[in-house]
C-alpha cells in the first residue's frame, strides 16, 4: 500500500513556477508508477504527467509539455513536479496517485487506473 501526500500548491502569478511534492512513507512507493492529474472547478479530472518508477519513462498531457516537469528521488520516496510558466488554466486541485505495475504506456494517462491517492493540494494561478 502507499498513501501519498502532495505539497507545494499555493497562489502564484501568471508565468511564475511552483514545485509540486508527492511524498510516502512506505518504502514500495518507491516502486510504483506516479501519476500526477488536476481537477478544475465543474471540469474532470484530468490527467498531467506520469512516471514509471525508475524514472526511465515521463508522460506528459500535450497542455504542460514544454512547461512542467516531472521527476523523483526515490532515495526520499518522493515525486517532483515542477511547474513553469502557469498560466490561468493551470488552476486547479492537483492530486498525485500511484500506480503498482504500469505494464502498458497507455494506461499512465487513465486516473481509474491508479491505485492509491493523495488528497490533493491547490494551486491557483492569477492573471
Amino acid at each position: 500500500q502507499a498513501h501519498p501526500v502532495e505539497s507545494g500548491g499555493g497562489l502564484v502569478q501568471a508565468g511564475n513556477s511552483l514545485r509540486l511534492s508527492c511524498a510516502a512513507s512506505e518504502p514500495s512507493f518507491s516502486s510504483y508508477a506516479v501519476g500526477w492529474f488536476r481537477q478544475a472547478p465543474g471540469k474532470e479530472r484530468e490527467f498531467v504527467s506520469a512516471i514509471t518508477w525508475s524514472g526511465g519513462n515521463t508522460y506528459y498531457a500535450d497542455a504542460v509539455k514544454g512547461r512542467f516537469t516531472i521527476s523523483r528521488d526515490n532515495t526520499k520516496n518522493t515525486v517532483f513536479l515542477q511547474m513553469n510558466s502557469l498560466k490561468p488554466e493551470d488552476t486547479a486541485v492537483y492530486f498525485c496517485a500511484a500506480k503498482r505495475v504500469l505494464r502498458l504506456s497507455r494506461d499512465a494517462y487513465e486516473p481509474g487506473l491508479y491505485d492509491y491517492w493523495g488528497r490533493g493540494t491547490q494551486v491557483t494561478v492569477s492573471s
